[in-house]
């Protein structure tokens, strides 16, 4: 299973690439939105974890492209941020995310999530 993963900060997403690919998973990281939206597009991924405040494309947009591109339309989309305010959650969720989970995180909760992810909405 290939994990798309969007990060501008790079602790952050080396942590996640490190906990995902501990975890089984295949990755495909970048350090904004449209490095992410442009290796989809070429490559191709069974679900996302993005970040909402990045350059060139934030998560938010890049949801939105996820979610009009007919075959990415149903991919799931976990929400990986430091804001903790209830608006900016709901517009996640609004948005089309799956989950949404604040930075910082236990590292466990994030790949329990992202399994939770890959039972509930992939069937498996």
């Amino acid at each position: 299973m290939k994990v798309l993963v969007a990060d501008d900060d790079n602790t952050f997403r080396m942590l996640v690439t490190e906990l995902l690919s501990e975890a089984g998973y295949e990755l495909s990281a970048h350090e904004n939105g449209l490095l992410a939206w442009n290796a989809l597009q070429a490559e191709g991924a069974d679900l996302a974890v993005l970040d909402i405040n990045m350059p060139e494309m934030d998560g938010i947009e890049l949801l939105g492209r996820i979610r009009s591109d007919e075959r990415f339309k149903n991919m799931p989309v976990l929400l990986l941020t430091i804001k903790a305010f209830t608006e900016d959650q709901v517009q996640g969720y609004e948005r089309g995310a799956d989950d949404y989970l604040t930075k910082p995180f236990d590292n466990d909760v994030l790949v329990a999530r992202v399994k939770v992810l890959e039972r509930r909405i992939l069937g498996k």
